[in-house]
């Protein structure tokens, strides 16, 4: 890794909220649905609805149960609404929060939903699959829109590959097959952004190297499976990890890489290994 050097990450004047990028892991890939980073998820969820605030009980309990259950939606669009990820997701959090699903699809038995009802969710759980299709589809329904609304609210936004990639300005994608750059996103986060950073073939050279050409803005966000990023009011506070050696990067504008961790603290919610 090249020698590490001030890397500036600005905070966005147009959004405001609380966004958590994973690079992947999660219940999406754990063979017992068990996440440390989900866990820390719900607990955020249950914090807010305590209004920040933690009793003796919800202390205990880990998830806040003395003041009732988060609301956690999953929005699986990426997937096109896939019927075994969402039964994955609701296996793994209903114990611990009311469920929800926003299928765009119309998927029985979810079926369609206003996106409107993202409003009143604690924490939004966008899944993985096609970053290019799920942009388009939030478009075309207005769910961009009421993201923004509900994050400007309180509700703490998450995403997993695609689910993490959406939140940028442009990201690192295979939506159309081979890695290629999407200068497409929401753009609630400056830069763009590379999930699964060292957990696939190509990922780490192409993402440095498009960033260098300017195919890709930077700066950008480089995170390994079983780690994930924290964003406030669009300016990345600290990193998550639930696996010994995951990490999170800024690749700068000359495609020279940084760890994240320079700029903030990382929390080890679990570490294995």
């Amino acid at each position: 890794m090249d020698a590490p050097s001030a890397v500036s990450i600005s905070e966005s004047t147009a959004f405001r909220g609380t966004i958590v990028a994973l690079g992947g892991g999660g219940f999406s890939v754990s063979e017992t649905g068990e996440s440390a980073i989900d866990d820390e998820l719900v607990r955020m969820a249950a914090r807010r609805i305590r209004g920040g605030a933690e009793d003796e009980a919800g202390a205990q309990s880990g998830f806040g149960a003395s003041v009732g259950l988060p609301n956690v939606c999953f929005v699986p669009t990426a997937s096109g609404d896939s019927r075994d990820y969402i039964e994955r997701f609701e296996a793994t959090f209903e114990a611990r929060a009311r469920t929800h699903v926003l299928s765009l699809f119309g998927q029985s038995p979810w079926d369609y939903q206003d996106p409107a009802m993202l409003l009143d969710m604690d924490l939004i759980y966008v899944g993985g699959g096609s970053t290019a299709n799920l942009l388009s589809l939030w478009r075309r329904h207005g769910v961009d829109q009421r993201m923004r609304e509900a994050a400007a609210g309180g509700t703490i936004l998450a995403g997993i590959s695609a689910g993490a990639n959406c939140w940028f300005a442009a990201s690192s994608t295979d939506s159309f097959g081979p890695l290629a750059p999407l200068n497409d996103g929401l753009g609630f986060l400056r830069g763009s952004a590379c999930p699964h950073f060292h957990g696939e073939p190509g990922r780490k050279e192409s993402f440095r190297e498009w960033i260098a050409q300017g195919r890709l803005p930077g700066p950008g966000i480089a995170i390994d499976d079983h780690a994930a990023v924290v964003y406030v009011d669009g300016a990345a506070t600290s990193v998550m990890v639930e696996s010994a050696g995951a990490q999170a990067f800024v690749v700068d504008t000359g495609g020279r890489l940084h760890n994240l961790d320079e700029q903030g603290p990382v929390a080890s919610v679990s570490q294995d290994g």
